[in-house]
């Protein structure tokens, strides 16, 4: 089973910039899909981020032209690039793979790891 470990969050001003990390620990391209979730307090956890194992990136309307999904294959590493962050980003921002089983795609998630954006 996959393990996945978070890095990068913290408190940063409406404005500012973030770049967390996700490092696997399997070739990431074992997985069909990885990318970010998020869930903020009281609210249901959130599509960020995704990256086909192809290189298609797909984006929350909300994050769309301030954050960027990239990725190291060597490093197998997953990163998000948010800029330009707002209050409203404020979560806990997890890592996800998706590998596909035949029948579905089966979930991995990281820990989590806290983004504030405040003042």
């Amino acid at each position: 089973q996959v393990q996945l470990v978070e890095s990068g969050g913290g408190l940063v001003q409406p404005g500012g910039s973030l770049r967390l990390s996700c490092t696997a620990s399997v070739h990431i391209f074992n997985y069909e899909i990885m990318g970010w979730y998020r869930q903020a307090p009281g609210k249901q956890r959130e599509l960020v981020a995704t990256l086909t194992r192809g290189g298609a990136a797909n984006y929350g309307d909300s994050v769309k032209d301030r954050f960027t999904v990239s990725r190291d294959t060597a490093k197998n590493t997953v990163y998000l690039q948010m800029n330009s962050l707002k209050p409203e980003d404020t979560a806990v921002y997890y890592c996800n793979v998706k590998q596909w089983t035949g029948s579905g795609y089966e979930d991995y998630w990281g820990q989590g790891t806290q983004v504030t954006a405040s003042s």
